[in-house]
C-alpha cells in the first residue's frame, strides 16, 4: 500500500470519527434537554438543546482533528489503519458512555481540562489500536 492510500484512509477515518462522535454528543444534547434539564419554557428548551449541540460539535471536531493527526503520523511510520468503521464506532461509544455517565451521575464530572485530557487520550489509543505494520512482499 502507498503512502497515499495511507493518507486517504487517515483522512476518512478522521471524518467518520468526527460524524460518530457528533452523532453520540447531539444524542445525549437530546436526552439532557428532554430528561435531565429543568426547562420553564420552549425558549429554556431551545438553548438548553443548542448549547448542548454546539458543545458535542465543537468536541466531535477537535477529537476528529486528533485522530487525523494520529492517523497521519501512523501513516509516516508505514502503518496502516484497519477496521477504520469500527474504531470510529469505538470513538462514539466511548464518548457517549462518557458524557452519559457525566449526565447521570454528575460527580463524575471531572472539568473541563481532564475531560479534554482524557478525549484526546482516548481517541489516540483507539486509532492506534486500529493500526497496523503492512504484510510484507513475497
Amino acid at each position: 500500500m502507498e503512502a497515499s492510500d495511507r493518507t486517504r484512509i487517515a483522512i476518512y477515518y478522521a471524518i467518520w470519527a468526527t460524524i460518530c462522535a457528533a452523532v453520540a454528543g447531539l444524542v445525549v444534547a437530546l436526552i439532557h434537554t428532554w430528561f435531565f434539564s429543568y426547562n420553564p419554557g420552549r425558549s429554556a428548551v431551545m438553548e438548553t438543546l443548542f448549547s448542548g449541540v454546539v458543545a458535542a460539535v465543537g468536541l466531535a471536531a477537535a477529537q476528529g482533528a486528533v485522530a487525523l493527526v494520529t492517523a497521519s503520523l501512523l501513516a509516516q511510520l508505514n502503518r496502516t489503519l484497519q477496521y477504520t468503521v469500527l474504531l470510529g464506532l469505538a470513538i462514539g461509544l466511548f464518548d457517549f458512555v462518557m458524557y452519559f455517565l457525566q449526565m447521570a451521575v454528575p460527580a463524575t464530572e471531572l472539568g473541563w481540562t481532564p475531560d479534554l485530557i482524557i478525549i484526546v487520550a482516548v481517541t489516540v489509543v483507539i486509532t492506534a489500536i486500529g493500526a497496523r505494520r503492512p504484510a510484507a512482499a513475497v
